[in-house]
């Protein structure tokens, strides 16, 4: 008789899939790692469906609650190689986990640090890393008066939150009282905690933004990805898309690198991912913000399609305390990601995609709302409100990739509801 093959892969848990966007994390990691997923959170039951054909077992409970989380973990009824969530409202529940459990993690002050803009000013102020003058303020009189002692223009934002929610420039006092309105008003489900100093009034830094995803271990920090991004619909700075060559010079920019491992130092992240957003000034590079997770808006992915290192097997393997693989997978090439709006807020009659007038350069595109649903253009709505649908495409230059996703808007057919066909 033979001997069943035993699976030999560390087990890794996921704390919540998010959404099935996130679906290339677990093509990625689950042919080296068994899966376990959290899932769930206060108040509500999540069902887990399209995630089960990568799954070895899974648990709902409240993934915000570390003391729950902790005692699914241990429920388990296999070792646990490791634990990470890319989640931004769980990474920090998710870092108590890990150090409860003696699981490699980042402290869990450091990624609160990070969870928090203001903490992280501090942190950065207090090491002396190059960033954006900031000040805490809870009310408008408070708002007004940091931005006369900055100097206008300046940016407006919540303290907590993510992907540019709430975030606005301002240039004259009755700009920064109704960017102030904005940014105490917006909310996100299962934000964390609101402050009474909640927005956070910053100087205004001009040039290029750029983020980077880079690996941490024992303090030690390599760049994987260098998206540069393109904003729009000022005073609002709604992120409409991300450019990714995996030969960018900045990989091995010696100025970048000082910038992240002071950075990394001050807030004390050690153990991990990273995905820090910093502006190319004149004076150099400045950080806005240290997220202590892989980007969103498909980043990671972009990173992988242009050639680069897999960001999320690497973080698997910093998870479960391995060494990661941060070489090249394939020839460098570029990717990008293009969000697509509506001219103007619009409740969707229908919306199609026709694949046909997809460019050859087209590695995805897909619809994000649907019949009925509202959308409004920022700032009324933001990101997830404001998007119709994105398209992937990889190419051999930048000029090339650009080309292909303006011409890919061809392919997507709003009519708004109420519209003769």
């Amino acid at each position: 008789m033979s001997t069943p093959l035993v699976d030999s892969r560390p087990l890794l848990v996921v704390v919540s899939s998010l959404s099935k966007s996130r679906e290339y994390f677990f093509r990625s990691v689950s042919p080296h790692y068994r899966l376990w997923l959290l899932q769930g959170g206060a108040g509500r039951t999540d069902q887990v469906t399209w995630e089960l054909p990568y799954l070895a077992g899974h648990t709902v409970v409240d993934t915000l609650d570390a003391d729950a989380m902790t005692e699914a973990v241990r429920a388990i009824p296999e070792r646990v190689a490791g634990i990470l969530s890319y989640d931004e409202a769980r990474i920090a529940a998710t870092a108590v986990v890990a150090e409860r459990l003696g699981l490699p993690t980042s402290p869990p002050r450091a990624v609160l640090r990070c969870r928090d803009k203001w903490l992280t000013r501090q942190a950065l102020a207090a090491a002396g890393v190059p960033q954006a003058a900031s000040v805490a303020v809870a009310s408008p009189d408070e708002a007004a008066a940091a931005a006369a002692r900055i100097g206008y223009p300046v940016v407006l934002k919540p303290r907590n939150l993510a992907a540019s929610f709430g975030v606005s420039r301002a240039d004259d006092e009755a700009g920064v009282r109704a960017a102030y309105e904005r940014a105490r008003g917006v909310s996100l489900p299962e934000a964390p905690e609101r402050f009474d100093q909640h927005v956070l009034v910053e100087e205004f830094l001009d040039g290029p933004e750029i983020s980077v995803d880079a690996v941490v271990v024992d303090g030690r920090v390599e760049p994987m990805v260098v998206a540069h991004k393109q904003t729009g619909y000022a005073p609002s700075f709604e992120e409409t898309g991300h450019l990714v060559d995996a030969a960018d010079p900045l990989l091995a920019d010696p100025e970048l690198a000082a910038v992240l491992t002071t950075a990394h130092a001050a807030v004390g992240y050690t153990t991990g991912t990273t995905h820090t957003e910093l502006r190319r000034t004149a004076a150099g590079l400045k950080v806005i913000e240290i997220n202590g997770r892989l980007g969103g808006d498909m980043i990671p992915l972009l990173g992988l399609l242009a050639g680069g290192p897999d960001p999320d097997a690497v973080a698997a393997a910093v998870a479960c305390g391995q060494r990661p693989d941060t070489t090249a997978l394939g020839t460098a090439r570029v990717a990008g990601i293009r969000f697509y709006y509506p001219d103007e807020d619009v409740t969707v009659g229908t919306l199609e995609l026709d694949e046909t007038l997809l460019p050859p350069q087209a590695y995805e595109a897909v619809l994000l709302t649907g019949p009925g649903e509202r959308v409004l253009l920022p700032p009324r709505g933001s990101a997830w409100e404001s998007r119709l649908a994105h398209v992937i495409a990889v190419a051999e230059t930048a000029a090339e990739l650009r080309g292909a996703l303006e011409a890919a808007a061809k392919a997507i057919r709003l009519e708004p509801a109420g519209t003769a066909a």
